[in-house]
């Protein structure tokens, strides 16, 4: 697997130099009510992220370190719990939309390929860096940091602010596989961190990086 290549690198290199302790946007990803449907979803992990989640939103909005985006998924599928006919596509309470600096909403996994144009409103805010959390962590919070990478800005992703679902699909030459939930976190920090799209980080590194 090849990494965001030299002209990713240079510009992220030149947006860094950019962010400042107040351009850093925390973007919230996903956090609706349709991911408790257990039945739906089979088994989770990390039960303790939508905490985490609120730690991080707490934080932004009491030290004004950055706006805060707000992002949901309005599935195309009307048997999907996040399609928009379904109670389930609401976000979570502790999720304030109406505070929020943005709300983006879309459907498909990149938070970029939302409405409105999440990278045009960061681009038209100066904002350099965003830190990212929610679900699913190896669904669109792994996309949205990907194409973060790509484009340039500095992503942060907070690990344990995350959380996703166990996983099966069918592998020519060697039949149906379920990979654990646990397991697609370990995956998806390693496959961020290691080619260079994001910094993968727990919710204490980064609150204490601006205590």
């Amino acid at each position: 697997m090849s990494g965001p290549g030299p002209e990713a690198a240079g510009a992220a290199t030149d947006m860094t130099a950019q962010t400042t302790a107040q351009t850093e946007a925390l973007i919230v990803i996903d956090v609706q009510d349709a991911f408790d449907e257990a039945g739906f979803w089979g088994p989770t992990t990390n039960p303790e992220a939508e905490a985490r989640i609120g730690d991080l939103l707490s934080h932004w909005r009491q030290t004004r370190r950055g706006p805060v985006v707000v992002v949901r998924h309005d599935s195309l599928n009307p048997a999907s719990p996040l399609h928009p006919d379904h109670p389930g596509n609401r976000l979570k309470s502790f999720v304030d939309a109406q505070a929020a600096d943005l709300l983006i909403a879309k459907d498909v996994n990149s938070s970029f390929l939302g409405r409105p144009d999440l990278h045009a409103w960061l681009q038209g805010e100066g904002i350099g860096a965003i830190v990212l959390c929610g679900i699913q962590t190896n669904m669109c919070v792994e996309t949205t940091a990907r194409m973060g990478g790509n484009l340039g800005y500095q992503v942060t992703v907070a690990l344990d602010a995350t959380r996703t679902f166990d996983a099966t699909a069918h592998v020519p030459g060697t039949g149906d596989v379920t990979v654990p939930a646990a397991e697609l976190m370990r995956v998806t920090a390693v496959n961020l961190a290691s080619d260079g799209f994001a910094r993968v980080r727990s919710t204490a590194e980064i609150l204490g990086a601006r205590s």
